[in-house]
């Protein structure tokens, strides 16, 4: 037999991976890809680093989703860890919605997609990777033994997958809102819905919400509503002044919608109406704002026309998919409420009331904020 004849024998060995006594398979089978890179935001007191990582499975079976490591550039030591339960809160298989927990959510059958959300926390003193690289550790589930110990077979792994940190500036934005005590709701968070927000459109997936809120006013009481809350009117932020949060261009504005009844049936939901009435606006720095939910015929813009920070938009109301009066927010990267990326951004300052989970209005604390993002569930106080 003749040399070439066993170099080519070896190296389709090694492809097929028919024998059990040759050295066992390290790479996996795995498409990686990463819609947008992470761009450094401070919020909670922390940098983050917000991304996902989309998982195909090439392999001919089943892979299990065991661990993610992610490194600096020059670190040896993992600088974050996802695994056991943190991973399985991180991981969705597409179409599956939030499976977060549940025993089948970090596996992946042949051909399927699975999204690992990742947000990762730095202290402010620390230096900012400008490369992340990542390790994927993966079991094989063995065809010929689908449930049991003996499912989970070889271990296999993946650690190439390198993403560059964005460097670039992130919009400062100033309030959008009168004085007042506001509730981030659903807000900058990686359980949150907005962030779980997954849009196939023209054929490509995205999430437009990514650090979206819906900002809840809350009133003397200590609550959003007053009295009967069926009416939209007993709420406290029905009608307030939404405000241009800086200088732009009307790229969309809706104004003929009509306003919901809350705790109603929500109409149902269509690409065109589900953001009701609302304004986007270009900054001159390129990214969008969208204002969501507006008041029927209370939009004051129209296309194409210049605003100033401050400049009132409209009103807040409860048009399109809103079961109760407030202002979804949300900043992208093109002139659409699903069409986009969402991208971070700063408020230049606000008050920090601790988190509406247990805020109480005559006791909580006031700590002054400047150039960070109001985390999801904030109640802050804008100036």
């Amino acid at each position: 037999m003749s040399r070439r004849i066993v170099i080519a024998s070896l190296f389709l060995s090694l492809v097929a991976g028919s024998s059990a006594a040759q050295a066992p398979e390290r790479q996996a089978r795995v498409d990686v890809q990463v819609p947008r890179n992470p761009t450094p935001v401070v919020t909670n007191g922390k940098r983050v680093l917000v991304y996902e990582l989309h998982v195909t499975n090439f392999d001919p079976r089943s892979l299990v989703l065991r661990q993610v490591d992610v490194y600096g550039r020059s670190q040896s030591a993992p600088l974050f860890t996802l695994r056991d339960s943190a991973l399985r809160q991180s991981v969705s298989a597409v179409g599956n919605g939030h499976d977060a927990m549940s025993a089948n959510s970090t596996q992946i059958t042949t051909g399927a997609r699975a999204v690992v959300f990742m947000w990762i926390d730095l202290p402010l003193e620390a230096a900012t990777p400008r490369l992340l690289r990542h390790r994927l550790v993966f079991r094989v589930v063995d065809s010929a033994a689908r449930s049991g110990p003996d499912a989970l077979m070889r271990e296999v792994s993946i650690d190439s997958v390198e993403v560059p940190v964005l460097t670039q500036a992130v919009p400062q934005l100033t309030s959008p809102f009168p004085a007042g005590d506001w509730l981030a709701g659903d807000g900058p968070a990686n359980e949150s819905d907005h962030r779980r927000s997954l849009v196939p459109l023209d054929g490509k997936v995205r999430i437009s919400q990514r650090f979206a809120s819906d900002w809840i006013m809350i009133g003397p009481n200590g609550n959003t509503w007053h009295d009967d809350r069926s009416r939209k009117e007993n709420y406290w932020g029905f009608g307030q002044p939404v405000r241009a949060v800086a200088d732009g261009e009307v790229t969309e504005a809706v104004d003929s919608i009509a306003d919901n009844s809350p705790q109603a049936p929500l109409p149902a939901s269509t690409i065109a109406n589900a953001a009701g009435n609302h304004v986007i606006v270009r900054l001159a720095s390129g990214e969008f704002v969208m204002f969501a939910h507006l008041e029927r015929g209370s939009v004051r813009v129209r296309l194409g026309q210049r605003v100033a920070r401050g400049q009132v938009l409209g009103a807040l109301g409860n048009s399109g998919q809103s079961t109760g009066p407030h202002l979804h927010m949300q900043v992208m990267d093109a002139s659409s409420p699903f069409g986009a990326e969402g991208i971070p951004f700063l408020f230049d300052h606000f008050t920090f009331m601790g988190f509406g989970r247990d805020y109480e209005p005559d006791k909580h604390p006031m700590l002054p904020r400047k150039q960070e993002m109001p985390a999801g569930d904030a109640v802050v106080r804008f100036p």
